[in-house]
């Protein structure tokens, strides 16, 4: 039995209480009156659309246009992509390009397409003790920072982050396997196995760097003595995509559903409402769908 039928059996606010968070409702009267006829859809997709905010502001005015429900699993991308392997979602919005492209290669995904991008920065301690502020590409903050030996967070869940972040320490030239082998006194990668969120607040915690998506960071408030330490470099960039799980592999994908939240988020209600979101003075995400 795939997720989604879990749900619709137990109720959707049961089945989200025992999955302990993992699962975000925002619903307007429309999209709630389309669950309840089971015209919703299932949407697998990272931590940093959800905890940015931006799914809270957007997914009312989907559900409103179209009385179709949203429901969303907030995973790492790799997590994301294995929900969508075995059918427990209908539609995937996450952002590794790479594994995304694969994920189609391989018959598990319909038609990806580009939604919107944003950055990653480095964030870290105000007093900078790698002093990567002045670097002048991140490949350069990255070996500063293994070379001094400063705290740093790594998501470790194999999320589009967490990829981003292995890729970028590979170019450094630094073997991230070395940077799990430290032990005991002289340990300072530390992993969280978290979204990115919780991965903030251990390195608020610990004082220490990591890589983030500027939007979750934007709306992160326990920031303790963090700022963006890095950023800028144009390998920072950082694109999302969105999928339809493959209805041929699975037919129980919704797909009428899936592929009318797919128009919606890359036509031009949906990018202006992903322009619109904004936290202050910043805007979180630009839309770039072709």
């Amino acid at each position: 039995m795939r997720i989604a039928d879990i749900v619709k059996g137990l109720g959707a606010a049961v089945f989200f209480f025992l999955l302990s968070g993992l699962f975000s409702a925002q619903a307007t009267q429309a999209g709630q009156a389309g669950e309840r006829d089971g015209n919703f859809i299932l949407i697998a997709s990272t931590t940093s659309t959800e905890q940015s905010g931006l799914f809270a502001y957007i997914l009312p005015r989907f559900e409103a246009a179209s009385g179709i429900g949203a429901r969303v699993v907030a995973v790492g991308t790799g997590q994301a992509l294995r929900l969508g392997q075995r059918g427990d979602a209908d539609v995937l919005f996450v952002h590794d390009k790479i594994a995304e492209e694969r994920f189609v290669a391989e018959g598990f995904g319909v038609g990806r397409r580009d939604v919107m991008y944003n950055d990653f920065v480095i964030i870290g301690p105000r007093s900078d003790p790698a002093a990567i502020a002045q670097l002048g590409d991140v490949g350069a903050a990255l070996r500063a920072i293994a070379s001094a030996r400063a705290a740093f967070v790594s998501r470790g869940d194999d999320s589009g982050t967490h990829k981003a972040e292995l890729r970028l320490w590979a170019a450094a030239g630094i073997d991230s396997a070395q940077l799990r082998a430290d032990r005991g006194d002289n340990r300072w990668y530390f992993e969280t196995g978290s979204g990115m969120g919780p991965a903030l607040n251990s390195a608020a915690e610990l004082n220490a760097y990591l890589l983030s998506d500027r939007a979750t960071w934007l709306n992160f408030s326990n920031r303790r003595d963090l700022t963006i330490a890095f950023q800028g470099d144009p390998r920072l960039y950082n694109q999302y995509g969105v999928i339809l799980v493959n209805p041929a592999r699975h037919p129980h994908v919704k797909e009428k559903l899936g592929r009318a939240f797919i128009d919606w988020i890359t036509g031009p209600d949906g990018q202006a409402a992903i322009a619109a979101y904004r936290i202050g003075n910043d805007q979180l995400f630009f839309p770039n769908a072709r």
